[in-house]
């Protein structure tokens, strides 16, 4: 019969048991450092999501979409007219605005001549392109931006602003009824909010195709992972009309995009309601 050689266990590695009773001895540390690495890996990512969309809305601002414009001037028009709650302000005829997610400051160009322009926005990465946008428009007296949301915006006083500006906005927001809250707080009595917004497919049966594009990208978080939470399936006209505005005008209604990609956001949403 043959000899079975056996050979020294190495003293050095640890047997299955060993390392099981390693790992329970230093159970809270591994889960603490567990913690620690999901924490920071999650910040560095959010910030890289932050910093390529800024770029990506700024590349998307120099190639201006001539019919979005119009639509937006006729949706803007009368503001032009609007009187400041100020006693001041309607002296010189201007009044103050408030953009919420300004971005890179693509709503300058409708703006009325001497606007007091206040901004916000929970992006860092927007300030270099708002910054070099605004000095193109140096009839519009901006501010510079308050980093913050819709819904932590407490550093605006209540009945303070004549005209509140929301676009492109909604589908990313965590909580859609409290920002319509705080923009009714800080209007003055009479103010307006102007908002135009890409929504989810209202017409499901004439654009099955899209309806369940958007419904399976933004399911799946492929959609709102590339472009900083943004939504494609939501509608803000429900939350919008039962806020508690004295008059809504809404309108549903499809922006024409040539790019073949961004046709899944013609589905869109504009309006005013006063305060």
């Amino acid at each position: 019969m043959a000899e079975v050689e056996t050979g020294e266990v190495n003293a050095d590695l640890p047997s299955g048991g060993c390392l099981i009773k390693m790992l329970c001895d230093n159970a809270l540390f591994i889960a603490g450092f567990v913690v620690v690495v999901a924490i920071v890996a999650k910040f560095k990512l959010k910030d890289w999501r932050q910093r390529w969309f800024a770029a990506f809305c700024d590349s998307m601002s120099k190639h201006v979409d001539a019919k979005r414009e119009i639509m937006k001037n006729d949706l803007f028009a009368s503001m032009q007219t609007h009187q400041s709650h100020d006693p001041e302000l309607r002296k010189i005829n201007a009044i103050k605005v408030l953009e919420i997610g300004v971005g890179t400051g693509m709503n300058f160009a409708h703006y009325p001549e001497g606007t007091r322009l206040t901004v916000i926005d929970p992006n860092p990465h927007f300030k270099q392109y708002y910054n070099e946008n605004r000095k193109k428009f140096p009839n519009i007296h901006s501010e510079d931006i308050i980093q913050t949301t819709g819904e932590d915006m407490d550093m605006i006083p209540d009945n303070s602003i004549d005209v509140v500006v929301v676009t492109l906005v909604f589908c990313s927001v965590q909580d859609t009824i409290k920002i319509l809250k705080n923009i009714l707080r800080i209007l003055a009595p009479g103010g307006k909010f102007y908002f135009y917004e890409h929504i989810k497919e209202f017409n499901p049966k004439k654009h099955p195709i899209r309806s369940l594009l958007q419904t399976i990208l933004t399911k799946t978080c492929i959609w709102p992972f590339m472009l900083d939470e943004c939504c494609l399936d939501r509608d803000m006209l429900h939350a919008l009309e039962n806020a508690g505005f004295s008059k809504v005008e809404a309108e549903r209604f499809y922006v024409e995009i040539d790019h073949f990609v961004f046709q899944i956001i013609e589905p869109s949403l504009k309006g005013v309601a006063v305060k």
